[in-house]
């Protein structure tokens, strides 16, 4: 197999797209995606689709699908580094809804989904930790699921109040891309989270990070919060995004000269309330569209 800086050329500009998960909707004032590509297509190029196997895809994953429109796999119920979770039934699930969905890659947080035996909606998503001992039992199974699918396997950066181990988390994420030999994505949102917490400027561990190797970027609202006196941030996927994320995102944008897709990360706000996000998002990443059928 040829190695990923070969494989990167072969995939699909999407440019920006938006995120669901199953029933997203249900919610009052929750965005349509299809309404909002009717409306604005060029915010909404693309659908990540978030997977639970368990659950499947809802109707509106599904009629996106069926309208043959682009699309990525965001898992949102394995842990990489548990050879455990790679069970047949669980892959066998992977493969028929990725077959629906023809997404261009599969991504997902790098993190803790479950404790114990995976169940039905535990999503309780610890990030990592930090240490070079997890750095190749997480490339494992990056491996094992671009082998099982035949898809390219992004990781992503999960989001935290608090950080185990003495890696930055762009080091720690540069060591997994280099020993599975993949592409990363990078949630800005998730990063000024890790850079907070650590007392660290939003910039700090750029230099020197594989950014020729991050295909996709994340932004999202967060809120502030503080319980008992430690300062954190809740990863909302509200309308009010941190400074902190905004400066990164720009610096992502303008280092990694292999972007394909931003996801503004916005599912249960109305498509009014989002929209200035996606411009300015999309004045941060010029010629961002898609590349013609």
């Amino acid at each position: 197999m040829p190695d990923f800086l070969a494989r990167v050329r072969a995939l699909p500009r999407l440019g920006l797209g938006v995120s669901t998960e199953y029933g997203a909707r249900r919610q009052d004032g929750a965005l349509d995606p299809l309404e909002l590509r009717r409306r604005r297509p060029d915010c909404a190029g693309f659908l990540e689709v978030g997977v639970e196997v368990v659950k499947g895809l809802d109707a509106d994953a599904r009629a996106w699908a069926a309208g043959g429109l682009p699309t990525t796999y965001h898992f949102l119920d394995i842990n990489l580094d548990n050879p455990d979770d790679f069970d047949p039934p669980w892959l066998e699930g992977v493969r028929t809804i990725a077959a629906e969905l023809r997404p261009a890659w599969l991504c997902g947080d790098a993190g803790l989904w479950h404790l114990g035996r995976r169940d039905r909606g535990h999503m309780l998503l610890l990030p990592p930790v930090l240490v070079d001992e997890a750095v190749a039992p997480l490339a494992d199974g990056l491996i094992a699921l671009r082998e099982a699918t035949g898809l390219e396997v992004l990781p992503e950066n999960p989001p935290g109040a608090a950080f185990v181990g003495e890696l930055h988390l762009l080091d720690f994420f540069a060591r997994v891309a280099e020993r599975a030999d993949t592409g990363l994505l990078l949630d800005c949102a998730h990063l000024a989270m890790f850079q907070r917490a650590r007392g660290h400027a939003p910039l700090t561990g750029f230099d020197g990070f594989p950014w020729d190797r991050v295909v996709e970027l994340h932004v999202a609202g967060g809120r502030v919060q503080d319980t008992a006196g430690l300062a954190w941030v809740e990863d909302d996927h509200g309308t009010d995004v941190l400074p902190d994320t905004w400066e990164i995102a720009a610096e992502a944008v303008a280092r990694a000269v292999n972007l394909r897709a931003i996801v503004v990360e916005c599912e249960r706000n109305p498509i009014d309330a989002v929209l200035p996000l996606f411009d300015r998002v999309a004045a941060l990443w010029p010629g961002r569209g898609p590349e013609a059928a």
